[in-house]
């Protein structure tokens, strides 16, 4: 996201950043696990994707309105809506996404 796109809310918008990549591992317009440790420009690499696009209305920088994605994924949902990429659900967000994992059953070894 460029400079002039945020503006004012850069630093709100950091601060979130810093927050979706600590918490989130899964890509939420794929589904698939997100390496971090790719860098940019990999097309596998960490973003964040505004659910609702900035030239739609959606806030540069409320955390309600961030998620995680692919470099890739994001560039193929552009500045579309959920539905316009063939995603069935109404708002894609990590917290839609089934556990890749039932942690009750597991046990260490």
């Amino acid at each position: 996201m460029s400079e002039h796109r945020l503006g004012v809310f850069r630093q709100e918008f950091e601060r979130n950043k810093k927050k979706i990549l600590m918490t989130q591992d899964v890509c939420a317009l794929c589904g698939r696990p997100v390496d971090k440790t790719l860098k940019y420009p990999h097309p596998m690499s960490a973003t964040i994707d505004h659910i609702i696009p900035i030239d739609r209305g959606g806030h540069p920088s409320d955390i309600e309105n961030l998620q995680l994605a692919h470099f890739a994924c994001n560039r193929a949902k552009s500045n579309k809506l959920a539905e316009s990429v063939g995603v069935v659900i109404d708002t894609i967000t990590n917290r839609d996404l089934p556990q890749s994992m039932d942690w009750t059953a597991y046990k260490s070894k």
